[in-house]
């Protein structure tokens, strides 16, 4: 885990990051400045249950990928997943939480994950644990309104406005935040990999 000091504000950023791409620095980057953050951490998973692991490279290759790209010293590029052997989200936060009770951390993610965040592992427990900070992705900018996740915490939405205090919010709490969006994603990229 990266070192972090009592009362730092740090984001969390999981995914495959398979590869990691200019979308990935745009979230970033959005949510270093909106959010106030001290550092973000690209949490690269060892896999992802919810999707297939055939097409996914090897963790020290991603590992390697995304250093290279991320160059703020801000962001801290990590697989401490592994050592915990999980890749659900919920166990990972929960581990977090222990291990730094001082530090304000705040969940990141894209909107593209929004919809589906209800199927994740015990989804509601991730949302109890640390506030979130939703960024915005193309074709998703509705997702806050219609996806179940929006829908069940309503009532914990806080206004993107205020989106510099989240960290100072006791979870449930969430934002969503609306910026520049980058059509890019790993998906793609593999694909287009995959044809030439």
């Amino acid at each position: 885990m990266p070192h972090v000091e009592r009362g730092m504000i740090v984001g969390l950023f999981g995914g495959s990051f398979n590869p990691p791409h200019q979308g990935h620095l745009l979230v970033a980057d959005i949510a270093l400045r909106r959010l106030g953050l001290d550092q973000l951490w690209w949490m690269v998973t060892p896999g992802n249950p919810l999707k297939s692991r055939t097409q996914l490279a090897p963790l020290d290759q991603r590992l390697a990928a995304c250093e290279r790209l991320a160059e703020d010293p801000r962001i801290k590029i990590t697989a401490f997943e592994q050592a915990l052997n999980t890749s659900y989200t919920a166990k990972t936060l929960e581990f977090v939480r222990i291990r730094h009770p001082d530090v304000h951390f705040i969940w990141i993610m894209g909107a593209d994950n929004l919809a589906s965040f209800d199927r994740w592992q015990r989804w509601q427990k991730i949302a109890t644990t640390f506030p979130i900070a939703v960024i915005d992705r193309p074709g998703s900018t509705l997702a806050y309104l219609s996806s179940k996740m929006a829908r069940t915490f309503d009532y914990a939405r806080v206004d993107e406005e205020d989106a510099g205090v989240l960290w100072r919010k006791k979870a449930p709490a969430w934002t969503f935040i609306h910026g520049p969006r980058s059509a890019l994603s790993s998906t793609a990229l593999r694909a287009a990999a995959d044809e030439s």
